[in-house]
Parts: C-alpha cells; structure tokens; sequence
C-alpha cells in the first residue's frame, strides 16, 4: 500500500519561494498541495460584488481582503473573501493568522462539498469564530458559529432577510446583495 507524502507549511512555502509552484493555481491544505477550481465570470462577479459591498458597510473598522492566503496551523487556503483586523500593515511580512480574522466568504459554483467540508472543517478547528459559503447553485447563504472541536455549533441557511456579524453586530449585510446574480439588482 502507497502512503502519500504530507508536505508541511514549511515546505510549502519553500516550495513557493523557489518557484516550484509558480505557474500552478493551487492553495495548501491539510498537507496537501490541492488544485484550485477555475474561476467562472459568476463566481468572479459575486466576489468582487461582495468585497465593494463590504468594504462600504465596514469602511474603516475592517479589511476586507479578496482571494489572498490566510496562514493556519497546516493549510494555507486562499478564501475568497477574508475580514480581518486592521490595519493593512500587520499583514506585510505575512498571512492573516486565525486570531487576525473576524470572518471568512468562500463562495460556491462548483466548489460546494469542498466548501461546506473540508474547508469548513480546518476553518472551525483553528478557531475562525464565523464562516460563510454564498451558495450560487441554490442561492442561499450557509452561515456557521461558534466553532467547537473541529465543527460550528451554530448553522443556518438564509435565503434572504439580513446578516450581522458576530465582530460586528451593528452591519446590517442584505442576503440578497450576496445571492443575488443579476447586475440590475
């Protein structure tokens, strides 16, 4: 029986730093060096949409930063949409961290089962107090509290009404905003 090898954070980044992976679009995860999903135009949309829309409801209070690495215990995803602390410059020698991260958007066309499993599993046993999945098939939003050994104590489905933070229960965030795909809306 073959026994795959794990790579550490170490070596990832080893890797990245020697150019190994430079041409490849992929993100690390559990020890894993994993292939990232191409982008569709609807996925690009949502996200860029959902990064302005936050970044005028958060203003100064918040980053809000867009497809970048977030370094864990041992992965280094890339999410779609991080908020973290302030300021910027906290994160010029290195990745947001856990303890940085008010809450994390991944959003899902193709991407669902590995958002709402793996991904959300390193996510809540590192400790992220709140995670997000825009589920574009179904347009819904899955929002998940309160991590607590490896799993979120807390898991709604929304479809539409509104959204505060945990961080920041004074936003008020529109599910519809999220959801919905037309430009007119």
């Amino acid at each position: 029986m073959l026994t795959p090898t794990k790579w550490t954070l170490d070596d990832y980044h080893k890797m990245i730093d020697a150019g190994i992976l430079c041409d490849r679009i992929v993100e690390f995860i559990k020890g894993d060096i994993v292939e990232m999903s191409p982008e569709k135009p609807l996925h690009r949309y949502t996200n860029h949409n959902t990064v302005k829309y936050l970044r005028s409801l958060l203003q100064e209070k918040a980053e809000v930063m867009e497809a970048h690495p977030i370094t864990l215990t041992d992965s280094e995803p890339e999410p779609d949409v991080v908020i973290t602390r302030t300021p910027d410059e906290l994160y010029f020698t290195r990745h947001p961290y856990p303890e940085d991260i008010y809450w994390l958007i991944e959003i899902a066309d193709s991407t669902l089962a590995k958002d709402l499993g793996i991904k959300k599993q390193i996510y809540a046993e590192v400790g992220i107090q709140e995670y997000w999945v825009i589920d574009l098939v179904n347009q819904k939003i899955h929002v998940f509290r309160h991590p607590n050994q490896g799993d979120y104590q807390s898991k709604s489905e929304l479809i539409e009404g509104i959204i505060s933070p945990l961080a920041f229960p004074d936003i008020r965030v529109t599910v519809a905003k999220l959801i919905n795909s037309s430009p007119d809306t």
